[in-house]
């Protein structure tokens, strides 16, 4: 009876390629490691602050958003999230802290990839969302 060896090779990972994340940096908008990040939408300046820093991967954060303008009935949320990748869900509820400025606890994942560039989705209830992306520390 003849003998059959079968070679498999391969040749690709599923894992995002260096290059494929170097194609996000210039979107960019949020340097979070020095300071709070600020972006305008809708007539109000949205300031995002993550605590403590630097900011690194599997650790305990405090997020931050402070709201410039009207009262709001409703908390906004940050939903977490990698450009480019479909993720699980991971939600920051945030609960009052002040006039307009919230406050909630998470985690951003490490990437299995090596992956850093992040990105808070900050949704304001009945008026939008603005996006910060930034660079964390594994």
């Amino acid at each position: 009876m003849p003998l059959i060896f079968v070679l498999v090779v391969i040749t690709a990972s599923d894992r995002p390629s260096l290059a494929a994340e170097q194609s996000y940096y210039p979107n960019i908008n949020c340097d979070i490691q020095k300071q709070a990040c600020v972006q305008s939408f809708s007539g109000r300046e949205i300031r995002l602050n993550i605590t403590p820093k630097p900011v690194k991967t599997m650790t305990d954060l405090v997020f931050y958003v402070k709201i410039t303008g009207k009262t709001l009935n409703h908390p906004p949320v940050i939903d977490l999230g990698m450009p480019g990748m479909t993720m699980g869900p991971n939600r920051i509820r945030l609960e009052p802290a002040g006039r307009n400025t919230f406050a909630g606890k998470g985690v951003i994942v490490r990437c299995p990839s090596g992956r850093t560039i992040w990105r808070a989705t900050v949704t304001v209830p009945e008026e939008g969302r603005v996006d910060f992306i930034f660079n964390v520390i594994p």
